[in-house]
C-alpha cells in the first residue's frame, strides 16, 4: 500500500503554482484536518495526515493555506481536478455562447420606437444575451447629454425584471452607452412561459361550443291559383 501511495504522490506532484498543495508537497509540520467523511479531526501532525490519507487510499489536499494551521481535507484529487476542469470547461463554452447585442436609440426618440426597442431589449435578455444601449448625439444635441441619460435610466427601469445594469453609462466618441446583463432567472420565466403556451391547433381543453339549432325554412307566400278563388 506503501508503494501505491507514493505512486499517488509522484503522479500529482507536478502541480501548477495555481493549485493547491498535494501530500508530501504540504511543508507546514501540522494541519487542521477533514476527513473523507468531511468530518473535523483537529489538528493532527502532518506525518499523521499522511497516514491517514494513506489508510483510505485518497489524497491529502491542501485547501486553506493562508489558515494557522493550513487546512488539509482527504479526498480523491484527480476526481476533484477532473471536476473542476469539467466545470471550468462548461464555464468557458457558455461565456462563448453568450453574444453582446446592440440597441441604438436617440435622445428625442419617439415612443412607438422607443416601446419597440425596449420590447427587443427584454427579449435578448431572456436569451441570455448581454445588451449594450447605445444613445447617439448628434450635432448640437451633445450640449444636452442630460437627456440622453433620461433615456437610458428609463430604459433600465422598464427591463429591470430581465437584466441588470453591468457597466455604468459612459461617453464613447458621440456615443453615450451602457451594458446589461440577463438576471439570472430571466431565462427560467421563458421557459416556463413555453411551457404554459400550447400550439394554436391544440384545442382539446377549449370548452366545448354548444351545438347551433338549425335555421327552420321560412314558408313563402304562395298566391292561390285562379281556379281557386
Amino acid at each position: 500500500m506503501v508503494r501505491n501511495f507514493n505512486g499517488r504522490c509522484n503522479a500529482i506532484a507536478n502541480t501548477k503554482d495555481d493549485e493547491p498543495r498535494v501530500n508530501s508537497e504540504i511543508r507546514s509540520p501540522e494541519v487542521l484536518l477533514i476527513d473523507e467523511m468531511n468530518a473535523k479531526r483537529g489538528v493532527v501532525s502532518i506525518q499523521e495526515a499522511l497516514k491517514l490519507a494513506e489508510a483510505a487510499e485518497l489524497d491529502l489536499v491542501e485547501v486553506a493555506p493562508q489558515a494557522k494551521p493550513p487546512v488539509c481535507r482527504i479526498m480523491n484529487y484527480g476526481k476533484y481536478r477532473f471536476q473542476q476542469q469539467k466545470r471550468d470547461k462548461d464555464a468557458r463554452k457558455k461565456q462563448k455562447n453568450q453574444v453582446v447585442k446592440e440597441i441604438k436609440m436617440r435622445p428625442k426618440i419617439d415612443l412607438h420606437d422607443y416601446e419597440f426597442k425596449v420590447k427587443a431589449i427584454k427579449a435578448f435578455l431572456q436569451d441570455g444575451h448581454r445588451v449594450k444601449v447605445s444613445i447617439f448625439f448628434r450635432g448640437r444635441e451633445m450640449a444636452f447629454l442630460d437627456r440622453g441619460r433620461d433615456v437610458l435610466n428609463k430604459v433600465l427601469e422598464a427591463v429591470s425584471d430581465y437584466g441588470k445594469i453591468e457597466m455604468e453609462p459612459r461617453m464613447e466618441g458621440a456615443y453615450m452607452r451602457i451594458m446589461i446583463a440577463p438576471a439570472a432567472d430571466a431565462q427560467t420565466k421563458k421557459q416556463a412561459q413555453k411551457k404554459l403556451q400550447k400550439p394554436a391547433g391544440d384545442q382539446s381543453d377549449a370548452p366545448a361550443q354548444p351545438a347551433q339549432a338549425k335555421p327552420q325554412k321560412v314558408k313563402k307566400n304562395v298566391l292561390p291559383d285562379a281556379d281557386q278563388i
